[in-house]
């Protein structure tokens, strides 16, 4: 009964929302990818919000639900029918009256199962396309016969463009750069390592009076360079959203003076390489939105990285959603964590194999502990964390993380205003 009820409400708001961005006829950005959409969608609706009327998707509103209420302007009921009641009486208004509506949609777009595209994709034509990342094992792969299916997927956004769009496309990834050839729309490419027409050059992490604040790098494009400062957040991923952002710049014609006024806004979203005060005068390193190996690994090799005095201390969530590849992707981290990490702390059952990989690459067994819980880690946490030290947090979104992080934040109190997944709603999950 309840699906049937999800699958009608579906219906109803995609049809709502096909016909108000018939009425309306924003400029529509399309984000999507297996790595970066959300930092990246921000990172654009940073750059573009400065200078024109837009609306970015809330947090992670990248499912068959989420877009429709992105295009609305509505907020998740959860589970409250008059909540959706109320969402489905704000798109006949959208229709029956006329209101302001922004000039852009910055949408992001995910796939859980095949067809979640193709089907967003019958009313959704976007102007500009966004590839960020492509996985070698993707998160939500098992319900995909393989990663080609994903990008196969993921590409649906590309064929829909209108016929004047604009792809854009991160050229250190083979599989996203692959699209230029399949298209004939107008093409952009950015990167860090790969000929591209944005490229980042002189990137590091910064650090003011001894602590971790921040990154810094610079954009060069047709001849001209550009610094660029991002605080509060670490690890190549910002840097790749910030490309993407000043590359959807260019191709609504912006100049790079605008666009880095725009990318000094950019607050990263939460739970994404996030740098967090810790207790006992340390750094945490929340990421504890989601996993997947492309990420995970991403965010030791960022660990291994970091000056400290101190410790560096890797604690990790089990990766879902992974089928067949989950053992493997759990013992490459437990290799990765042996050479980046002098502490290893793991939660849940997948992550024994981790566990098993690091003391097989050399990691002491009186340096990793193990939890079944997210919380009980990080309440060991507070009586062995010293001055100095880095804590990196990631796992799956179920493995509720963040909870672990509320136990070692210096101002706990705060943790709404910081971490992910704080509404009622995953409270009481």
């Amino acid at each position: 009964m309840k699906e049937i009820f999800k699958k009608i409400l579906i219906n109803i708001l995609s049809y709502e929302a096909s016909l108000v961005i018939k009425k309306y006829n924003p400029k529509i950005i399309a984000v999507t990818g297996s790595v970066g959409k959300t930092s990246t969608k921000d990172a654009i609706y940073a750059v573009l919000s400065k200078h024109f009327s837009v609306r970015r998707s809330e947090k992670s509103f990248n499912s068959e639900i989420g877009i429709p209420l992105t295009v609305l302007g509505c907020q998740n009921a959860w589970s409250n029918p008059i909540g959706w009641l109320k969402n489905i009486w704000i798109g006949i208004d959208l229709l029956t009256s006329t209101h302001h509506f922004p000039d852009w949609l910055v949408l992001e777009v995910g796939a859980d199962h095949p067809g979640d595209i193709k089907s967003v994709t019958k009313w959704l034509k976007p102007d500009i396309t966004v590839l960020t990342k492509f996985a070698k094992t993707p998160v939500h792969i098992e319900f995909f016969k393989n990663r080609d299916e994903i990008i196969r997927e993921k590409g649906y956004l590309v064929e829909a463009l209108r016929r004047d769009g604009v792809i854009v496309l991160n050229a250190d990834d083979k599989d996203a750069l692959s699209f230029k050839c399949k298209n004939n729309h107008k093409t952009l490419v950015y990167g860090l390592e790969s000929e591209a027409d944005l490229r980042a050059s002189y990137s590091e992490m910064f650090y003011e009076n001894g602590k971790l604040v921040g990154l810094t790098f610079k954009i060069d494009y047709a001849g001209n360079s550009i610094p660029i400062i991002v605080r509060g957040v670490v690890g190549n991923q910002v840097i790749y959203s910030a490309l993407a952002a000043a590359t959807v710049g260019i191709a609504c014609g912006l100049n790079m003076i605008k666009i880095s006024e725009g990318l000094l806004d950019y607050v990263s979203p939460r739970g994404r390489m996030k740098i967090v005060p810790g207790i006992k005068n340390t750094i945490v390193i929340d990421d504890t939105y989601n996993s997947s190996p492309v990420a995970a690994e991403s965010a030791l090799e960022t660990l291994c990285a970091i000056k400290t005095n101190g410790r560096k201390i890797a604690v990790l969530g089990d990766m879902l959603e992974l089928g067949k590849h989950s053992v493997e992707e759990h013992s490459e981290l437990g290799k990765l964590s042996a050479r980046c990490a002098d502490l290893l702390v793991t939660v849940g059952l997948r992550t024994r194999e981790t566990v098993e990989a690091a003391l097989t690459a050399g990691m002491a067994d009186l340096n990793i502990l193990q939890f079944d819980k997210s919380i009980e880690a990080g309440q060991y946490l507070q009586n062995i964390l010293k001055e100095g030290d880095v804590v990196l947090v990631k796992g799956s979104q179920s493995m509720r993380m963040e909870k672990c992080v509320e136990e070692i934040m210096a101002e706990p109190d705060k943790a709404a205003d910081f971490l992910v997944r704080q509404e009622e709603e995953w409270k009481n999950r």
